[in-house]
């Protein structure tokens, strides 16, 4: 039996991008029943993707009730509607099996990994505040994509010199004003910029000077958006409700590495039971990004554990 329903957690505080601001998010929440046993699973629909909480349950509740996971990988398109599903699957086979998901999956023993945490978009003084309330976290996350960076920037850095710095412009800038800010990322000590273009505008990246590293996210989704990375980005973002799921989340990473990228796992607002399985796939990455229940007001019970050495693999109870 497949169920599904809609699952609301408050944020700790309004959480905003240069797309939209919000104050909860709202999550499906998948269970995969057979012969006793429940897999659980978790997925945030995009509108960027035009995903809506009931296109998405729609999905699910089309899909035969014995299907398998290697089935559901033709039945669905990558998206939120099969990373959930496939992630419930995960769990009920780890479950059925009495193993760990990783055992299954042929990975070594997860372990602990540091952990971006994510500044949301806001006057540079605020942004400033913010940044000196996390200065103790080693890795920090910007969200920026205004006309309007440099303050912001330059706040963040007052506030935090001697963390991490990557930057997240969600597809708000545009060539010119990349390369305008460049040389004051690089200044600015910035280790990344996420998807500095949008996703159907990134070719004006081919022949660009790239002298901080660029990660594709709205522009990389499964392993059939590679070939039209080449010479744009050096890093790709590997979301699982990009992806559909860690079946195709860990193909991803394998034959992105296979082609020379970087590897950054990201997420978008969800709790413990989203981030368990990327988890998995963040292993050894090169930047993780996995904060989500850090900026829940409420989260699962158990919730996965964060700690100065980072987020933790989950215990079998949460998921896998």
């Amino acid at each position: 039996m497949i169920e599904v329903r809609r699952d609301v957690f408050r944020l700790a505080e309004a959480f905003t991008i240069s797309r939209g601001s919000r104050t909860e998010a709202q999550v499906l929440t998948v269970s995969v029943s057979r012969d006793g046993i429940t897999g659980w699973g978790e997925c945030v629909p995009y509108a960027r993707y035009d995903e809506t909480l009931d296109s998405v349950a729609a999905q699910i509740a089309g899909l035969p009730e014995g299907i398998s996971r290697a089935d559901l990988q033709e039945a669905l398109e990558a998206g939120a509607a099969r990373n959930a599903v496939d992630c419930a699957l995960w769990d009920l086979e780890a479950k059925q099996a009495g193993k760990r998901a990783w055992e299954l999956a042929g990975l070594a023993a997860p372990r602990p990994e540091i952990t971006a945490y994510t500044l949301s978009l806001d006057a540079p003084e605020r942004m400033e505040a913010s940044a000196r309330k996390h200065a103790h976290r080693p890795l920090l996350k910007i969200k920026l994509g205004t006309p309007d960076d440099m303050p912001r920037l330059e706040a963040v850095r007052r506030g935090a010199p001697g963390a991490r710095i990557i930057v997240d412009a969600n597809e708000g800038w545009s060539a010119e004003v990349y390369s305008d800010l460049a040389p004051h990322l690089v200044r600015l000590g910035v280790a990344l910029v996420e998807q500095p273009l949008p996703a159907g505008q990134d070719e004006a990246l081919i022949g660009l000077e790239r002298p901080v590293p660029l990660c594709a996210d709205e522009s990389c989704h499964d392993r059939a958006s590679l070939p039209a990375l080449k010479g744009k980005y050096d890093v790709v973002n590997i979301k699982l409700d990009k992806t559909g799921g860690l079946t195709e989340a860990l193909a991803l990473r394998d034959a992105a590495l296979a082609g020379g990228y970087g590897i950054m796992v990201g997420c978008m607002v969800g709790s413990s039971l989203a981030m368990a399985p990327a988890v998995l796939v963040a292993q050894g990455a090169d930047v993780v990004d996995l904060d989500g229940p850090l900026l829940l007001a409420e989260d699962r019970d158990p919730p996965l554990t964060y700690d100065e050495a980072g987020v933790h693999p989950s215990d079998a109870a949460l998921w896998g």
